[in-house]
């Protein structure tokens, strides 16, 4: 224990006193020796790197100059013009068969022949079916028979009408047996009448046992096979004929373009209706208005109209669903303004009309129909008048732009100029240049710390 007490007290540093009062005016001169150095070398770093991002920062400060007042933003436009604008409304409709007649049997019996290929395309009075006419002929023939002997007992009462005629003007006969043989040529008259129309209703039995079709068409899958016995209670008929030519075409219109379509069909116009497939891409016939509805549907608002085609393709089938485009009317030499450049918001219905000095001002229009890729323009635009079709979503009242024609132009000015630079000059598009830095530049702001260890040796030493 005395050991450790000794050695802890062999190292007891000695008085701070005693050192520090040698060194106490040399550390003051140096420090603020150094402290001069180091504000000077600040000061001269500071303004080398103030001129420096200047210079690195003018191109920079013009191109944001230029971005604030508005780069001019590349579009598209169109010059308005005028033209033909057809007002057309756009239907949903479906094909509906003028004559669609089901077959079917007016007498009892077995089908004996099918004179028909289903799908085939028949006329009127083409044979259809025929049906056992065996029952139907023996019957006729009875009445036939039936008849000539009615026939004959007619005649002999006719005779003995005028025997007893002649007798009574000679009083030969009392009055009753002449008025008792006058009757009796009356009932055998009915009895011959009713006779002749068992003849005909045997006859026309026998007439339907070979059906025919009754209208022009196309006949449909057979309902009935051969050989089974139909009868006229049947209801489902034997095979269905439906006429393709010519063909309507049934849809419906809103009540509010009802004015405009009866005032045109009483001016005596003939109004155009093409028929279009589902997608509404495909033209399958073009034909026109054949007939309005007499009363329009309370639920919905609207009016059914009839349009009658030809049909000569057959295109339209029975049941088929179509878009109708129903031509109303047609707007002659008319402004017009592509459907792109139509805008919508606060101010309305509004353009970007391009004015003279490569800007463009928001202009409020009034449109009207739209045919295609036109619409009719009521006011507000001009024949001659520019308007932004393409790149109007980052366009504001008074933004500068750029034409197409213009940028290729500007190009092509620009093409032989970069080809043929001048002599100390740089070539064309060549950004400005920017003055690099030294190599003594680095080294500056290095400079105060070499100050800074020079100055510190002499109180090392």
């Amino acid at each position: 224990m005395d050991e450790r007490v000794d050695r802890t007290e062999t190292k007891v540093a000695p008085d701070p006193v005693s050192r520090v009062t040698p060194v106490v005016h040399q550390s003051r001169r140096g420090y603020w020796l150094l402290t001069g150095l180091i504000v000077a070398g600040l000061a001269g770093g500071g303004w080398y790197l103030w001129t420096h991002s200047q210079t690195q920062q003018a191109p920079k400060t013009a191109v944001a100059g230029r971005s604030a007042l508005g780069a001019p933003q590349p579009v598209g436009f169109a010059t308005i013009d005028k033209g033909d604008i057809r007002i057309i409304l756009n239907e949903l409709g479906t094909v509906t068969s003028l004559d669609t007649v089901t077959v079917v049997t007016q007498i009892n019996g077995q089908m004996q022949e099918i004179g028909f290929q289903e799908g085939q395309m028949v006329k009127k009075g083409d044979f259809l079916v025929q049906i056992d006419p065996r029952p139907y002929q023996a019957a006729l023939e009875q009445a036939l028979g039936t008849l000539a002997r009615d026939q004959g007992l007619l005649a002999q009462a006719q005779a003995d009408l005028k025997r007893f005629q002649t007798l009574g003007r000679q009083d030969s006969i009392a009055q009753q047996q002449l008025d008792d043989q006058r009757f009796l040529v009356q009932q055998d008259t009915g009895i011959v009448q009713t006779d002749q129309g068992t003849v005909d209703t045997a006859r026309l039995n026998l007439a339907y046992c070979h059906i025919i079709s009754p209208i022009d068409g196309q006949v449909g899958l057979r309902l009935v096979d051969l050989g089974n016995y139909v009868q006229t209670s049947s209801t489902s008929g034997v095979v269905v004929v439906t006429q393709m030519q010519p063909i309507s075409v049934l849809f419906s219109v809103p009540e509010d373009n009802l004015p405009d379509i009866i005032q045109r069909v009483r001016a005596g116009a003939t109004l155009g209706v093409e028929a279009y497939d589902r997608a509404n891409t495909r033209l399958l016939a073009t034909g026109q208005l054949g007939t309005l509805d007499n009363l329009i549907d309370t639920t919905t608002g609207t009016l059914k109209l009839r349009a009658m085609f030809a049909n000569p393709d057959e295109l339209l089938y029975p049941n088929q669903f179509v878009n109708a485009r129903l031509l109303v009317d047609t707007m002659q030499n008319t402004v017009r303004v592509p459907v792109p450049a139509v805008q919508r918001g606060e101010p309305g219905t509004f353009v970007y009309l391009i004015n003279a000095n490569n800007t463009v001002s928001v202009r409020a229009i009034k449109v009207g129909p739209t045919d295609g890729g036109f619409q009719a323009v009521l006011s507000g635009l001009n024949p001659g008048d520019r308007v932004v079709t393409d790149g109007t979503d980052r366009l504001r009242d008074g933004a500068p732009i750029a034409l197409p024609a213009a940028q290729k132009g500007a190009q092509q000015a620009a093409a032989p100029e970069a080809a043929t630079p001048r002599a100390g000059a740089p070539p064309a598009g060549t950004p400005p240049a920017q003055t690099p830095p030294t190599a003594a530049t680095p080294a500056q702001p290095a400079d105060p710390n070499t100050q800074r260890q020079r100055h510190r040796q002499p109180p090392a030493q």
